[in-house]
């Protein structure tokens, strides 16, 4: 029994003002970051989880918030050198920073790539101006194109663009210009989700007027045929990628790989091999306000809560992120990560089959075109049975 690979995600809670949609653990920023305060936090933090690691490399590390790219290039050097001085880096490791393309948000790219960045995501969303309006984004389409041909320029080719669709008032001719605008940057890799409305969100609470769900499924379809004929492959539900331009972060999330998560409300998720060689799974969380982790970084009351994933819920665990692969899952990772054989899932696989939202094709699971449409029911078929 082998442990899975390992990756690192540190959460940079800070935004210049949060996004109407946005249900993620972000705050607006206040006038001066405590950014010397929260680079000694997270390290302490990740002293705490360094046992966790069980001496694997990191195979990769994302910066997500919040806006990452709130924080100096000499803060994030700082991180990525106090990381590098505690874990193993792997050779070829994929190093991401989440940005906002506003060009007040972020510091000089190049100085970004010599701190050891050497991959970025940025949250572009829409290349119209109205759009990005109604959906309370504070850059514009040019600010996106200076931004992204930017980092270009400073030597960064590894580069993401997430864009929504079935945005307020969109038509399909308008999800179908954001494409074909994010494609003629020559990115490796697009993002390309529908805006839903998150609880406890502001949008939530006074919706915008959506497109319906057939319209906003034949944007869907239209995109994904203008991204497959750009040379992009479909390899997961929102992810599209150039030949061998995956992101290897999200890969592991979606292989139930193992992740520390350090800053605040970070989750991560951590293997251990117990005294009778059975893999043992665990989630770890840390305390979710800013100064409340900024309070506690240096104490165990930082964590927020470590649970044991029960063996009736792993199944559940590894589908959830497993079946957005559109390529499927191989049966003999999730043996290898839950520890579980195949007879555990045998009866959701056979209602799966039967309502054709997966086919077994040499072991390995593969969500149909009807499966996707409907992963979230697919998905719940794993869930364990309340007693």
């Amino acid at each position: 029994m082998t442990l899975p690979p390992l990756s690192l995600y540190i959460h940079i809670p800070w935004c210049v003002r949060k996004c109407p949609y946005c249900d993620f653990n972000s705050h607006n920023a206040p006038n001066t970051l405590p950014q010397d305060e929260y680079v000694e936090a997270l390290l302490a933090d990740l002293d705490r989880d360094l046992p966790l690691a069980h001496g694997r490399p990191l195979q990769s590390i994302f910066f997500g918030g919040g806006t990452p790219s709130l924080f100096s290039p000499d803060n994030i050097a700082r991180i990525l050198d106090g990381a590098n001085g505690r874990l193993n880096f792997a050779p070829d490791i994929e190093i991401t920073m989440e940005t906002n393309p506003g060009t007040v948000e972020h510091g000089d790219f190049a100085a970004y790539r010599r701190g050891g960045v050497n991959r970025i995501s940025f949250g572009v969303q829409s290349f119209d101006d109205a759009a990005l309006r109604r959906i309370g984004r504070i850059h514009d389409a040019q600010q996106a194109e200076r931004a992204i041909k930017r980092a270009q320029d400073d030597g960064i080719d590894n580069l993401n663009l997430d864009l929504m669709y079935a945005l307020p008032q969109q038509t399909l001719d308008g999800a179908l210009a954001d494409i074909d605008k994010a494609i003629t940057f020559g990115t490796p890799h697009l993002s390309h989700y529908q805006l839903t409305l998150e609880p406890n969100t502001p949008f939530a609470a006074n919706p915008p007027p959506l497109p319906d769900e057939d319209s906003a499924w034949d944007m869907q379809e239209a995109c994904q045929a203008h991204i497959a004929a750009a040379g992009f492959g479909h390899y997961e539900v929102s992810a599209y990628a150039r030949p061998d331009r995956e992101s290897v972060h999200n890969l592991n999330y979606w292989h139930f790989g193992d992740y520390l998560g350090i800053g605040a409300g970070a989750h991560g998720k951590y293997s251990s091999i117990d005294a009778t060689g059975a893999l043992q799974a665990r989630r770890r969380w840390k305390v979710r306000a800013p100064r409340g982790y900024l309070e506690h970084a240096k104490s165990e009351r930082v964590i927020g809560g470590d649970d044991a994933v029960a063996t009736e819920q792993l199944p559940f665990e590894f589908m959830l992120n497993g079946l957005r692969l559109t390529g499927g899952i191989p049966l003999a990772d999730f043996r290898a990560t839950t520890g579980l054989s195949d007879e555990a899932i045998l009866p959701q696989l056979e209602i799966a089959l039967q309502r054709d939202w997966l086919i077994v094709d040499n072991e390995t699971l593969r969500p149909t075109e009807s499966g996707q449409r409907f992963l979230n029911d697919l998905i719940t078929l794993f869930l364990p049975e309340k007693t």
